[in-house]
């Protein structure tokens, strides 16, 4: 990987640091938020998680348009402005005296990340060949998975001086990164990629929709982010239901987690760099039938080395199809419309939100164990979707 890197042009260098950067800056924050917005503002879990999903939720479907500004503006400009406003966004978190605005301004720090990640992809498919794009994304998600990994525990260090440092301190990363990339970026970005007149977002929209291998891809991505999206959250709550035991819940809980970190922190770049678009379809199935297989073994498991080889199973179909999923949009996303594409890729985040919700209401209804079968049947229908969506791709 560090052979890789040193091989990039310095604009995709800087790109992979700001994107690792602002994700570390947003981990920061993580552990807390829950914590903070009960103590401060009086909300009950219930709401917290409520406010907290649903900015998620709508910086997502936001990030459509965060797309078609990518395309429209110059980079440079961009991705300058959108980290000022971070770290703006995050200060008017620590001033917020009420749920309402702590909302509009998480909704604001979260679209904005979203807006730099969606530049820094279009970025690459700029600055690279295409035999290189697949590794860059690699590279990228690993980078990722070690900011939420280690973005949490500096939280909660911060958290033991000051209950409002955390969020101070993501303001900070976020100025430091716009006045570093507003010196060193590149600045000619968008005139790399194929010029065309700028038609308006409406226009923009509506042609999407007529793309039907992105539809398909789109509906694939959301049904398989149902399973792997927020995947701590569903199995916790399985967990609960199941053993009965608050303790042995929070222990099986943080072995899976540190399981799926360690595996996608050393696997990814290994496994990633090798998908490539001329086989994506054996490789987006062969992540699918990880996923099925992982699941099953969680739904027999009984035991915490059960448990944490079923994860490892499971991560493994998360490895091989996130940078699947980008060499895919990087394959049918015409020159001039990437960073909305990559805007459209981004409401696979909708599935994310969903799983914990779907899983919770099954929880209530059916035997636990059932959720199994409803998770493995939106994997299968998501690889219906992928097949359909690569099948058109192949046709075009």
């Amino acid at each position: 990987m560090l052979r890789a890197l040193k091989g990039y042009p310095a604009a995709v260098r800087l790109l992979l640091f700001t994107t690792f950067t602002l994700t570390m800056a947003r981990a920061i924050t993580l552990p807390y938020l829950v914590v903070y917005l009960s103590t401060h503002l009086g909300l009950s879990v219930g709401q917290t998680g409520l406010l907290v999903g649903g900015a998620m939720l709508l910086a997502s479907m936001l990030s459509l348009y965060g797309g078609h500004l990518v395309d429209t503006l110059h980079s440079h400009t961009l991705i300058v402005a959108c980290t000022l406003v971070f770290a703006v966004a995050f200060l008017g978190i620590v001033a917020s005296t009420s749920a309402a605005l702590f909302f509009c301004f998480l909704v604001i720090a979260y679209l904005a990340q979203t807006v730099v990640d969606i530049a820094a992809k279009a970025g690459f498919c700029a600055l690279l060949p295409e035999n290189q794009r697949g590794e860059v994304f690699a590279i990228k998600y690993t980078f990722n998975n070690i900011a939420w990994a280690a973005g949490p525990m500096l939280g909660v260090l911060l958290i033991e001086a000051d209950d409002h440092l955390p969020f101070v301190v993501s303001a900070l990363i976020g100025l430091s990164l716009s006045l570093v990339y507003y010196r060193l970026g590149e600045r000619n970005l968008l005139s790399l990629r194929e010029e065309r007149p700028a038609a308006g977002f409406t226009q923009v929209a509506l042609g999407m929709l007529r793309d039907r291998r992105l539809v398909c891809f789109t509906l694939g991505g959301v049904l398989s982010a149902v399973v792997f999206g927020q995947f701590t959250a569903y199995l916790s709550q399985y967990l609960v239901v199941t053993l009965n035991d608050p303790a042995e819940v929070a222990r099986l809980a943080g072995y899976l987690v540190t399981t799926n970190a360690l595996a996608v922190i050393g696997l990814q770049y290994l496994i990633g760099r090798r998908i490539t678009r001329q086989h994506l379809m054996p490789w987006l199935m062969a992540g699918m039938a990880m996923f099925v297989a992982g699941l099953l073994g969680f739904s027999v498991a009984a035991s915490a080395p059960a448990w944490c080889l079923a994860m490892l199973v499971f991560t493994l179909g998360e490895i091989i199809v996130i940078p699947a999923e980008f060499m895919f949009i990087d394959l049918i996303a015409p020159e001039h419309l990437r960073g909305v594409y990559y805007g459209a890729q981004n409401l696979s985040n909708l599935g994310a939100g969903l799983g914990p919700i779907l899983v919770g209401l099954a929880l209530g209804h059916v035997v636990p164990v059932t959720v199994f079968c409803l998770l493995i049947g939106s994997v299968l229908l998501a690889a219906v979707f992928y097949w359909m969506g690569t099948r058109r791709a192949r046709q075009a």
